[in-house]
């Protein structure tokens, strides 16, 4: 393609919006185009790179036996009813109604119409198993969208879903998709690490989540170094201090603390350590329908950090519909007094406690009076719960789960993720097959998501420098960019057409830039796009020679365009696919 003729417009400025690296070269690049927040359109070179993205995708997904369809992202709400999703899911699902009063959604994922489709079309253990997948455009109106790409109300996905006989079969296909993945995101040219995560309003029993490594992700993930243990927080679970069995309980004593609401206030109070402690949190929950539903105090020892998704699996409840309480309002329902509240004296409330607490001794609580705490409390005599389950965060440096060695912190931005499903959506919305007796059975299912415009984002994360872009061959939107230094000469112009249509006929993607600019505008333009191979002709074009340059490398070379053809041509052959 001849750069004279295409739709480019580079920038030079920052622009104001933008704070991560790939939100800013996408937009300087011209490959993004903002219409309104969260909402982006791909211009040429973009939707190059979308196109090629998706490509790999859809090569490793018929390569694992998968079949493409495209859905609609219109929704009918009856299906998201029929599956408990309408009013649970959130406020994240974009909700419309036609003219005629009929509630829809704008599609965030696909797991009510692909059952759909399975439960209408099979009915026998003989069509099973089944993979379907599509790569289409989905719809979350997020509270806050940022970071261009990385968190945007509108992306392109591509979404999987498998069906199978029992949960074994569910294993295999689960398997398939994580080693597709794999695969996916090495061609991509990512640096990634595979972690258990939470299933979130997706649901299931185990999903895991594919994360690129990046100091600017929102994914915090924990790993060991010692064994296979990564998950992210969100998911990871902590290792409870050890049971002080041995230990005497002590008569509990109210003590007068004034104004130490805060942990460490109250541990330097009292000479105590805040591994002593106990920490309060307070919540309201809602009903699916948006109404009060009820108050919640959890606890954790007071040097943790309470891990809210844990919380949220704990109740069972979506995290829309929970939110830190009104102090004076709960306190006026149940007891508790803000900064002072322990587990002691609260009613009409849920208490969850953290699975640790029981095995400690002698603890220092609020004692659900202004200014004062109680010491010596003791879980069984003191107080009880509703709920005891794992609340904490896993912290770095915590002990690993699964080897007790030192764990480690990471940030990364999720690319992809694979849930097992399971019955959830076959049991809800009845899609059964018949077994070799007859007999209805539940199909197991599992979904598969990668986002298609995040990867692109976290490509450009993980492949820059302060000039721009530095696209992998594999997704490049082309591989190669011919500078003519002066359009105008003609030995520069023959020499530049001809390399052109050389690497054109080895099946090389090829730009011409022969536009009438200085030549300092092209080079900049040049590694700001981010092209694999510059090859400059210029005053030596005379003799045959041009400048040869990998954007990756800061080494230039003065070679023969035969050479520079034929080292193109390997390179482009070897790394094209990833």
């Amino acid at each position: 393609m001849r750069l004279s003729q295409m739709h480019i417009k580079t920038l030079r400025e920052v622009p104001n919006e933008a704070e991560i690296p790939s939100h800013i070269l996408l937009l300087r690049t011209g490959m993004i185009r903002k219409l309104v927040s969260g909402v982006y359109g791909f211009m040429p070179f973009g939707w190059r790179t979308v196109r090629k993205i998706e490509q790999i995708v859809r090569e490793e997904m018929d390569a694992s036996g998968a079949q493409e369809i495209h859905m609609s992202a219109v929704q009918p709400a009856e299906l998201w009813e029929e599956s408990g999703r309408w009013n649970a899911y959130g406020p994240e699902l974009w909700r419309i109604k036609d003219r005629n009063g009929r509630d829809f959604c704008l599609g965030p994922t696909h797991e009510e119409i692909f059952t759909d489709i399975v439960r209408n079309d099979i009915s026998s253990y003989r069509q099973l198993p089944e993979m379907l997948y599509q790569i289409q455009t989905k719809y979350r109106d997020e509270a806050r969208p940022r970071f261009g790409l990385m968190r945007s109300r509108e992306f392109i996905m591509k979404d999987c879903y498998s069906f199978d006989t029992d949960a074994e079969g569910l294993d295999r296909s689960y398997q398939i998709m994580y080693d597709a993945y794999d695969r996916i995101f090495r061609r991509c040219g990512l640096t990634f690490r595979p972690v258990e995560a939470d299933s979130g309003a997706i649901g299931g029993s185990n999903s895991h989540e594919f994360t690129a490594l990046s100091e600017v992700g929102e994914s915090d993930i924990a790993y060991c170094e010692h064994c296979n243990m990564a998950a992210t927080t969100e998911r990871a679970a902590c290792v409870d201090a050890p049971a002080q069995e041995d230990v005497e309980m002590l008569p509990m004593e109210e003590k007068f603390t004034p104004g130490t609401k805060t942990i460490e206030d109250v541990a330097n109070y009292l000479g105590l350590s805040q591994e002593q402690t106990i920490k309060a949190l307070l919540f309201v929950t809602y009903d699916e329908e948006g109404e009060e539903n009820g108050y919640v105090a959890a606890f954790v020892r007071g040097d943790r950090d309470l891990n809210m998704t844990k919380l949220v699996n704990a109740l069972d409840i979506a995290e829309h519909q929970i939110e830190f309480a009104d102090e004076e309002k709960m306190g006026a329902a149940t007891g508790c007094v803000g900064g002072f509240t322990g587990p002691t004296g609260l009613h009409d409330c849920t208490l969850v406690v953290d699975s640790e607490l029981p095995g400690l001794k002698n603890l220092c609580a609020g004692a659900c009076k202004e200014d004062h705490h109680l010491i010596n409390v003791n879980y069984g005599r003191d107080y009880k719960a509703d709920i005891i389950t794992d609340l904490k965060v896993l912290k770095e440096g915590d002990p690993c789960p699964v080897c007790g060695q030192p764990v480690k912190h990471a940030r990364g931005i999720e690319v992809g993720q694979v849930f097992k499903l399971g019955t959830k959506y076959s049991a809800s919305m009845g899609a059964t097959y018949l077994d070799e007796n007859q007999k209805e059975q539940l199909i197991e299912m599992g979904c598969y998501g990668i986002g298609i415009t995040r990867t692109m984002a976290a490509i450009v994360e993980q492949h820059h420098d302060e000039d721009g872009i530095i696209w992998p061959i594999s997704v490049a939107p082309y591989h190669v960019i011919i500078t003519l230094v002066k359009p105008n000469d003609e030995a520069q112009k023959a020499l530049g057409e001809k390399l052109y249509e050389d690497l054109q006929k080895a099946g090389v993607e090829v730009l011409l830039d022969d536009r009438k600019e200085r030549p300092g505008v092209k080079f900049k333009d040049a590694d700001l796009l981010g092209i694999p191979v510059r090859i400059t002709v210029g005053k030596l074009a005379g003799e045959g020679k041009v400048e040869y340059k990998l954007r990756r490398e800061e080494d230039k070379v003065e070679i023969s365009v035969e050479e520079a053809l034929e080292k193109t041509v390997a390179l482009v052959n070897s790394e094209r696919r990833g």
